[in-house]
């Protein structure tokens, strides 16, 4: 176990650079692919993982690490089985929040807005994309459910690929894509001192291409 002690002193200098308004992209979708295209430059392990948060319709919150699939100024898209808890909460209480944790950058990116359902056909286009040993999968997991061992899950796995073998693996009813369409964007740079940058782009009005840039008080 930790030793509390080291806990608390544990912590370094954030120098890499910082981020200026001038430095921003006009929109938030083509800032997040400059950082996103220097993330993969770095060779970061992972570079779309994100941890997705969402909370029940009792307001009980969970978080989990997927991967991003898609982002364009529509939103940013994972894609799940819709029977999973973050499925469902979705489903009750369509509001998310989305962290992409660049830590070795010094860089972060947190997106919240409603979560939507993507269409069957993006669906579909990207379950086709997948390898077969993903589509099975998509097919043998419950996801979230209590299951009694690994055994199970090899079995049915098993299962199914013997029922598609010699076709294609058809899209599950229960699985597809789900789309933060974000209120706020926010762009984090660390710097020294615990003095970072922080720059929001909120959507104002009923028009989606309305936007305002903000810093933020670290």
């Amino acid at each position: 176990m930790p030793d509390p002690a080291r806990l608390a002193v544990l912590r370094r200098e954030y120098a890499a650079g910082g981020l200026s308004e001038g430095d921003l992209a006009p929109t938030w979708p083509e800032q997040l692919g400059r950082w996103f295209e220097a993330a993969e430059e770095a060779e970061l392990l992972d570079p779309n993982a994100v941890v997705l948060a969402t909370a029940s319709v009792d307001g009980r919150p969970s978080a989990r690490t997927v991967l991003l699939k898609a982002f364009d100024e529509r939103g940013l898209v994972v894609f799940t089985n819709y029977g999973s808890r973050k499925g469902r909460d979705a489903a009750e209480n369509p509001y998310g929040s989305l962290v992409v944790p660049w830590l070795s950058l010094e860089r972060q990116v947190v997106a919240a807005g409603p979560l939507t359902r993507v269409s069957r056909a993006e669906t579909e286009e990207y379950f086709h994309s997948r390898p077969r040993g993903s589509q099975i999968g998509a097919w043998a997991s419950q996801q979230s459910e209590v299951i009694a061992s690994r055994e199970v899950l090899e079995q049915r796995r098993a299962g199914l690929e013997k029922r598609f073998a010699g076709g294609d693996v058809p899209v599950p009813d229960f699985w597809g894509g789900l789309r933060l369409e974000p209120e706020t964007v926010e762009f984090w740079q660390g710097r020294p001192s615990r003095l970072h940058d922080r720059l929001r782009f909120r959507r104002v009005g009923e028009d989606e291409g309305a936007w305002v840039v903000e810093r933020l008080a670290p």
